[in-house]
């Protein structure tokens, strides 16, 4: 921290018992480690203070990339999603004009030929077709109903 060598250390230890005196000297390490200590603690807790706000910093850096990332490839995507819709609607209006055209060639089609056709007249029936004829012949009742016998 301060870049102090052993020898400067050994040098201010010396001035010090002599200054303060051997009665006080414990004391006074004691409470300049505590110090010493406390300062080392805050340095510290603001070396991660402001590294923390660091790498906050490039947390929102990185979300805002990431948002308008994401903003970026929706906009794509919708460009593309319209694109593709047109690009597909000129087959999808093409093919419908087709069939239409075709069903509407059946139906002329359908119509000139039931138009020539015309119903057969159908005679309505006289008496006559209810009366039993007379002169086909009956089923024979005399005739024989026997089956021929077969011989072995």
């Amino acid at each position: 921290m301060f870049d102090i060598s052993f020898t400067e250390l050994m040098l201010i230890g010396m001035v010090a018992l002599v200054i303060i005196g051997p009665e006080r000297l414990p004391k006074v390490a004691k409470t300049v480690g505590h110090l010493l200590g406390r300062a080392q603690r805050y340095v510290s807790d603001v070396k991660g203070d402001i590294q923390r706000e660091v790498e906050l910093d490039d947390l929102r850096k990185m979300k805002e990339d990431m948002e308008s990332a994401a903003r970026s490839m929706q906009s794509s995507m919708q460009e593309t999603e319209s694109k593709l819709r047109k690009e597909m609607q000129s087959p999808v209006d093409d093919f419908k004009g087709e069939v239409d055209q075709l069903k509407d060639g059946i139906e002329d089609k359908t119509s000139a030929v039931k138009s020539t056709q015309t119903a057969p007249e159908i005679a309505a029936p006289s008496e006559s077709d209810f009366e039993p004829d007379m002169t086909t012949p009956s089923p024979d009742k005399t005739a024989s109903n026997k089956v021929p016998e077969h011989k072995s």
